[in-house]
């Protein structure tokens, strides 16, 4: 494998021009530096995609709103890179985030190398790892990534090959699309890599996919929530495994979680 492989980062961004530049700053700043950055503009009404200007990325415009999960498979049907990344453009990442994740997972020839997570808005919803390791089977990947309740899809690089050998695509239409992406993409891995190393902050802001208060909207999601648990249990079934705090007890995985 290429001691410095590209690895491509597809940012979606819908009418969110505050954030891009600040976003691809901290790609510029990132201490790894073969990195394809390639920007999905989802029919945004904003600058988001003049903000672009005087950076070295792809922008891909899509002529009107087709959503978080159009703009992801766009991605990856133009990414080049040997791994791939889904950023979210009002997140942040430490500076060594892809060096510590391409070293762990080119070392451990892992499918998926997986970060920390600290989550400001619900810290109890942050994971730490304590050190590097290596899962390959279906009960510890599930428990180590705890992907059933924290099926951020950000939060992994992936070997595209990988990705597209297991037709691994993000439902288009619907919200909570991570989780129906990561459970069969962690249950499909025949090697995970957890990384200390590398930290994703997942900010909260105000109408956001996550905190948009308008009444319609909060309907989508209820059921569009309810969809993917579904389609989360209805893959564990077909594969005959349980999902831990989903399927199986929470208390253990819970504790589990912070401890790992």
């Amino acid at each position: 494998m290429n001691s410095n492989p590209l690895v491509s980062v597809i940012i979606p961004v819908y009418n969110g021009e505050q954030y891009v530049k600040p976003c691809l700053d901290m790609m510029m700043s990132q201490s790894y530096k073969n990195l394809e950055i390639i920007v999905v503009n989802d029919g945004s009404a904003d600058n988001s995609a003049v903000m672009t200007e005087g950076y070295q990325v792809k922008l891909i415009n899509h002529e009107k709103n087709r959503g978080l999960s159009a703009a992801r498979n766009t991605g990856i049907d133009a990414a080049n890179g040997e791994f791939i990344h889904f950023m979210d453009v009002d997140d942040e990442i430490n500076s060594d985030y892809y060096k510590a994740l391409v070293e762990a997972i080119t070392e451990t020839g892992a499918d998926v190398a997986c970060s920390e997570i600290i989550n400001v808005g619900s810290p109890q919803k942050s994971q730490n790892f304590r050190k590097q390791i290596v899962y390959t089977a279906t009960e510890e990947k599930l428990e180590a990534t705890y992907v059933g309740k924290m099926g951020f899809v950000w939060r992994y690089l992936f070997k595209i090959d990988f990705l597209k050998r297991h037709s691994l695509r993000f439902q288009e239409g619907r919200l909570m699309e991570d989780l129906m992406f990561s459970l069969p993409a962690i249950y499909f891995a025949e090697k995970i890599v957890v990384v200390p190393e590398a930290k994703y902050t997942y900010c909260h802001h105000e109408n956001s996919i996550m905190t948009n208060k308008d009444k319609v909207f909060r309907k989508k999601r209820h059921e569009d929530r309810l969809h993917a648990r579904n389609a989360m249990i209805e893959f564990a079934n077909k594969y005959n495994f349980q999902i831990p705090g989903v399927t199986t007890g929470r208390l253990r995985y819970i504790i589990k979680k912070w401890i790992a």
